[in-house]
């Protein structure tokens, strides 16, 4: 077989200690590996990060700064195509300078007269109109536009994009694999476990119930409301609260806040741990893998969650948590503004009860997910076969 080298810029919300983010990357990245071992096109990665140095160290692929427009503009200069994702990279709930960040990036690139392409995006929420027609714009000069929910596409589509130049596929994550050297159920093997307060994750024999929250409300009643479901269940029963912060380091204080409100439920056999400083997607991965069930805010630790066949419990704050928790024909237990920790309780001692019905009703569905992840890999690679 033939082979051709292509490098291929990343833009994405890279280098800012999000694990989460970080996991996108890699997923993207992996994806592409694999797939150009298949298609004989080898693919030279250039990764946009506010980090160069932590993406270039954690990856192994060069990286440049994502605000020096000048770097930015010789690596898509010398690069064969631009890939913008995944992530929620184009929304102004957060600010307003998240979508013209991105959109500019892959318009600068299409100046350059660069292919561009979509990697499974979730788009939204766009709250202000002026956004909208630069964002048709963009996406109509892009040779490959894909989505991660209908939600997504339907936006699109009210754009005026045609619906059959938007795929609807998984979020990349779906397709992480586990560390390399790990069995499909997490089992360690030589690498040392997350730095933690109390057990990690693998080394408790009482269920473990993965968390991951995050500050929201201004008035913290998610978190309480949390609290109070978390000290409910383990009056019900003794387990092992595993606290998994994804963005360092403000979800390691949204953690603490609930462990304090805790009190001492290590007195009826319980007990409570936090994994610390800790941003390698993998390793993160691998430490949700031991989870029995995880209850998430972060839509990635959902994910995650779910990609090793691990029961999710979503708490939304965004409608990218219930468009993904539709993927596996469930809900939310509740959102940051109605959520009964009672009900919270009572729906993570089911799950533990039930766990292997769960993933009997579940697997093949979790299974064709992670298989469909990889498609907009495929999608790139084979166009930019297709251009020699």
């Amino acid at each position: 077989m033939v082979t051709t080298s292509k490098k291929l810029v990343i833009s994405g919300y890279y280098g800012f200690r999000n694990s989460g983010d970080e996991a996108v990357l890699k997923s993207i990245l992996t994806a592409l590996e694999e797939e150009s071992h298949r298609s004989g096109v080898t693919i030279e990665p250039i990764v946009l990060s506010i980090d160069p140095e932590s993406t270039t160290s954690m990856y192994g692929v060069r990286s440049v700064h994502r605000m020096k427009l000048k770097e930015v503009r010789e690596a898509i200069k010398e690069s064969d195509g631009l890939i913008s994702g995944g992530g929620s990279l184009l929304q102004d709930a957060t600010g307003l300078k998240s979508i013209p960040y991105y959109l500019g990036v892959i318009k600068l690139a299409q100046w350059l007269k660069k292919p561009t392409f979509i990697y499974a995006q979730g788009i939204g929420p766009v709250n202000r109109k002026i956004f909208n027609p630069m964002i048709r714009s963009v996406f109509k000069g892009c040779k490959y536009v894909s989505v991660r929910d209908e939600q997504s596409a339907d936006y699109l589509r009210g754009l005026g994009l045609q619906w059959n130049q938007i795929h609807v596929v998984p979020d990349p994550v779906m397709g992480l694999p586990l560390p390399e050297g790990k069995g499909v159920d997490g089992t360690p093997a030589g690498v040392a476990p997350a730095n933690s307060d109390g057990a990690s994750a693998g080394q408790t024999k009482l269920p473990v119930i993965g968390v991951s929250v995050r500050f929201w409300e201004s008035d913290r009643k998610e978190l309480t409301a949390i609290a109070s479901g978390l000290k409910k269940l383990c009056a019900k029963k003794a387990v092992h609260l595993c606290f998994m912060p994804f963005h360092l380091p403000i979800d390691e204080q949204a953690s603490r806040f609930i462990m304090e409100m805790l009190g001492d439920v290590t007195s009826k056999g319980s007990e409570v741990s936090i994994i610390q400083d800790l941003t390698d997607p993998q390793l993160m991965l691998e430490e949700v893998s031991k989870c029995d069930v995880v209850i998430g805010m972060r839509l990635h630790s959902l994910i995650y969650a779910a990609s090793q066949y691990v029961p999710p419990v979503g708490i939304s704050y965004d409608p990218k948590i219930d468009q993904f928790m539709l993927r596996l024909d469930s809900e939310p237990i509740g959102s940051t503004t109605a959520l009964d920790g009672d009900k919270l309780a009572k729906s993570v001692a089911a799950l533990l009860d039930q766990r292997s019905q769960w993933l009997k009703e579940n697997e093949d569905r979790i299974t064709e997910l992670k298989q469909e992840a990889r498609v907009p890999a495929q999608q790139i690679i084979n166009y930019l076969g297709r251009k020699g």
